[in-house]
């Protein structure tokens, strides 16, 4: 599991990015680069991380079940995901 300061971080960060969403896209539309670059860093939306929705995970994270391979494959062996099996050949 994550730890909780992380997955507050980006609970925070995703707040400001909504939070400076509109003001960014009339920036960008006026092509007022000086002021973009006033806005708060955390205001940009690719400084969001993916993270597993389960554990936190960062890494190796699969966006289609919104979670990382380790808690998919473990979570598809046990069958708790529908419409997923495992395959043998």
């Amino acid at each position: 599991m994550a730890k909780t300061a992380w997955l507050e971080r980006d609970k925070r960060k995703l707040k400001t990015v909504a939070k400076y969403a509109k003001l960014r896209e009339e920036l960008k539309a006026n092509k007022d680069y000086i002021g973009l670059t006033m806005l708060p860093r955390d205001a940009s939306p690719t400084r969001l991380v993916n993270r597993c929705r389960v554990s936190g995970r960062r890494r190796a994270f699969m966006r289609r079940f919104q979670m990382s391979r380790l808690t998919f494959r473990e979570m598809a062996s046990n069958g708790l995901i529908p419409g997923v099996t495992r395959s043998s050949w």
